[in-house]
């Protein structure tokens, strides 16, 4: 990478902790460090799992529960197990904690408007359009992926999602008895697996794998969120799922695809897969295509 776009990004870093106030441990003047200040907001009114909150800040389970101890002996925040599963533990706001969360949006918003203030409205309108456009480019940063379980309620609904796209694009719709299987067998080790894209804790696309030992692998059920299109999570995907097929002992990729899927067959094609003739009697596949992987 480029020392000089190196140095420009951790010059933007330290001017935006500066102006927040990151620095001080005692931010927006309320006598803790901004993690614990940014718990009480995350937890919110309604509370939330600690599995949730881990995976939406990306937080070590450690730093998680001496920020919430801390909390707690604030008398800001209550944790205990779920009512409806006590294996489940559950980080709740208490009155004071409420109270606090509402300064601490007060004090928020006092800031944002301390950075608009000097400048006049065209400066203003250049500050808000910049900051939604660095804050979509970061997002690409924060995406984990990871293999998970196909029966989860997650990797179900990205199914969903998927079957529901492919029914709204495919000029008949789409069934999925119709076409070649992928079910949740087929997809747990060793026969397969089910890749899950997540931004901030939340599923955003997924792509599976089936295994066959020494033939080709096929890719399977690849979808991104209409929300999170253009963030290059697409290809991120096809990657993750090349280097799972790769490392289980697959030479060779293959995948089929309709005609109605553009933007897919563009991405197959710049990453290296080649149309071959068709080897599936997949009724929905307009195209085949396969990559050696290395």
């Amino acid at each position: 990478m480029n020392p000089t776009d190196i140095n420009q990004i951790r010059s933007f870093n330290r001017t935006v902790a500066e102006g927040i106030g990151a620095l001080n441990d005692r931010f927006l003047g309320r006598g803790r460090p901004m993690g614990e200040s940014r718990l009480v907001w995350e937890i919110g009114a309604q509370g939330v799992d600690l599995r949730v909150l881990r995976e939406r800040l990306g937080l070590d389970s450690g730093y998680l529960s001496r920020t919430l101890a801390a909390l707690e002996r604030q008398g800001l925040v209550a944790v205990e197990a779920h009512p409806d599963d006590r294996r489940v533990r559950r980080a709740s706001l208490t009155e004071a904690g409420r109270a606090e969360r509402a300064e601490l949006e007060r004090l928020s918003d006092a800031v944002a408007g301390g950075m608009l203030a000097p400048l006049n409205d065209a400066q203003r309108q250049r500050l808000i359009a910049a900051m939604a456009e660095v804050e979509r480019l970061l997002q690409p940063s924060l995406i984990r992926f990871a293999i998970e379980d196909p029966t989860s309620a997650d990797a179900q609904w990205c199914i969903d999602q998927y079957f529901a796209e492919l029914n709204a694009r495919f000029e008949a719709g789409f069934d999925p008895s119709v076409s070649l299987s992928a079910d949740a067998r087929e997809l747990t080790a060793p026969r397969g697996a089910l890749i899950v894209a997540r931004l901030r804790g939340a599923a955003i696309g997924c792509v599976a794998l089936k295994f066959h030992g020494a033939l080709p692998a096929e890719l399977k059920r690849m979808w991104v969120s209409a929300d999170a299109r253009g963030l290059g999570v697409g290809r991120r995907l096809l990657e993750e799922a090349e280097a799972h097929a790769l490392q289980s002992g697959a030479k060779v990729l293959r995948l089929e695809t309709n005609k109605a899927l553009a933007e897919a067959i563009g991405l197959y094609r710049r990453s290296g897969y080649v149309e071959v003739a068709a080897f599936s009697d997949e009724a929905y596949a307009d195209h085949w295509f396969e990559k050696a992987l290395r």
